[in-house]
């Protein structure tokens, strides 16, 4: 099937940032499809970006090509997760956005030379700001040019969630695997047939659970690459020395953990009818005092003394207020009794 500029779907062979955009929403499956396609033309797209320059700086271009796929195809929040079991127990790996990359190229790296999915059977489940696909029988397929040519077949479930926008992009990835197959072509081991030590060599093999050498380190080096992603930011942000991104890191962690959590505000209540009433009470209540105040001030200082007899804390006010420097806990409530002499001069 070929596509030509008219067509909505068309793919620009100049690379991700001379394409458009599609004008409505495609399915989940065709972005596979469209992934699939551009990791089978990498080669193509990195010669005809840079012509004459790609045997001298293989790796810069190979860099650039791999943040403009990931760019084209993962969400800035993206990650990507690998569970399988492998001989000494199952493994589970979680990556970042900005480890996504590396990670593609890894596959290619161990001797890869192409890399498609198939998809079989998926469903799909639409949501407010995402779309699921959910396939049980998904198949990776890498054909392998060394050691030796090998077409491996890595079967599981792989769970997707894209945007739902123009975009599409994969915000989530989780490949189960389950089970793989490493296919042998017949013609190889027909000419290796009165060869003991090929055919051993061909019996073993070349993969683990679909998965080379090179990307099962770069799995493991992951475990301390992404604890390190806020030092490296960082770094690249302000450019200050690994020992000063380290302890400005440290520095805002303890702050996070030390600072005291955030209170919910509170709504201001408006129940005006109530403080009205609240405030006529008190207005009564306040002339109601000044009464009492003014009898009390008829009366005796000799009433006002027997308060103390009646109330013991405020003997022990007194006492502490007499003698400051006895007790230091009850000295700071002093203020009481000023109010009891006042009283008494009246």
């Amino acid at each position: 099937m070929s596509s030509t500029p008219h067509d909505p779907f068309y793919s620009s062979p100049f690379g991700p940032f001379y394409r458009r955009h599609t004008p409505y929403m495609v399915q989940p499956e065709y972005r596979i499809y469209e992934m699939n396609k551009r990791l089978q033309s990498r080669t193509e797209e990195i010669w005809t970006r840079h012509p004459g320059q790609y045997l001298e700086h293989k790796e810069d271009s190979d860099n650039l090509w791999w943040d403009a796929f990931a760019t084209e195809f993962f969400e800035d929040d993206a990650t990507l997760t690998l569970s399988f079991c492998l001989e000494d127990g199952p493994k589970r790996y979680t990556i970042g956005r900005t480890l996504i990359p590396r990670y593609f190229s890894t596959v290619f790296e161990g001797g890869v030379t192409d890399l498609y999915y198939i998809l079989k059977h998926s469903k799909e489940s639409y949501h407010n700001s995402s779309i699921t696909v959910d396939c049980d029988q998904c198949t990776m397929v890498t054909q392998h040019g060394k050691p030796m040519f090998t077409k491996v077949c890595t079967e599981g479930r792989l769970i997707l969630e894209f945007t739902f926008d123009d975009l599409m992009r994969i915000k989530t990835w989780h490949f189960t695997i389950r089970q793989y197959r490493e296919l042998v072509p017949r013609s190889i081991l027909a000419m290796h047939a009165q060869d003991p030590q090929v055919l051993e060599q061909l019996s073993k093999n070349i993969t683990r659970m679909g998965l080379t050498n090179f990307t099962l380190n770069y799995l493991r080096l992951c475990v301390i690459l992404e604890p390190m992603q806020e030092l490296m930011s960082r770094h690249k942000t302000y450019n200050l020395s690994p020992r000063d991104c380290l302890k400005t890191c440290l520095f805002q962690k303890w702050q996070r953990m030390v600072a005291p959590p955030a209170e919910p505000t509170r709504q201001p209540t408006t129940k005006r009818r109530k403080r009205k009433n609240s405030t006529s009470s008190t207005s009564n209540s306040s002339a109601g005092n000044n009464a009492n105040s003014t009898s009390s001030k008829k009366k005796t200082p000799a009433a006002n003394l027997s308060l103390s007899s009646q109330v013991p804390e405020l003997g022990a006010l007194q006492s502490c207020s007499l003698n400051p420097g006895r007790d230091g806990a009850l000295c700071h409530s002093t203020a009481v009794t000023p109010s009891v002499q006042f009283k008494e001069k009246h």
